[in-house]
C-alpha cells in the first residue's frame, strides 16, 4: 500500500487556538468542500513557522468563516498567524493506481481567501508516471 496525497490547503493561517476544546482542527467547511476534505477526516498539519508535524481529524466551522483554529493538543503546535499546510492522503494497492490522480490543492492570501486552486496531475507516460501542475479546475 502506498500512501499518496488527495487534497491540500498550502498556507492557511491559524486564526485561532482553544487549548481546552475537545480536540481537531476547525476549517471553513467552504474551503473544505473545493478542496475534498471531509468532516471526522484524518489530516496532516505541518507548520511553516516552527516545523510541528502533527495530525488530528477535521470538523467544520462556520462557512465563510476562513477559519482555522487548532484544538485541543494541538493547539500547542501552533500561534495565531502561523502558516500551516493540511493535507488528506488516501490509500492505493500500488504505483500502477497513481496515474489518473488529480488532487485539488488551494493556496492562500494572508487572509486566508484562497488565491488559486491547482491540482497535482499524474498520467502515465512512456518512462513511466509524469506529474505536473495545473491551474483551475
Amino acid at each position: 500500500m502506498l500512501q499518496i496525497l488527495r487534497a491540500k490547503l498550502h498556507g492557511i493561517r491559524v486564526t485561532g487556538c482553544a487549548l481546552n476544546y475537545h480536540g481537531s482542527i476547525t476549517l471553513d467547511p467552504e474551503q473544505c468542500r473545493a478542496a475534498g476534505i471531509y468532516p471526522l477526516e484524518f489530516v496532516y498539519i505541518w507548520n511553516k513557522n516552527n516545523g510541528q508535524r502533527l495530525s488530528t481529524y477535521v470538523i467544520y466551522g462556520e462557512p465563510g468563516s476562513r477559519c482555522c483554529v487548532l484544538n485541543g493538543a494541538a493547539a500547542r503546535a501552533c500561534q495565531e498567524g502561523d502558516e500551516v499546510i493540511i493535507s488528506a492522503v488516501e490509500y492505493v494497492n500500488g504505483p500502477h493506481e497513481i496515474a489518473g490522480r488529480s488532487p485539488v490543492v488551494l493556496t492562500f492570501n494572508a487572509d486566508n481567501s484562497v488565491r488559486e486552486t491547482l491540482r497535482y496531475v499524474v498520467t502515465e507516460g512512456p518512462d513511466g508516471l509524469d506529474f505536473a501542475i495545473e491551474e483551475g479546475r
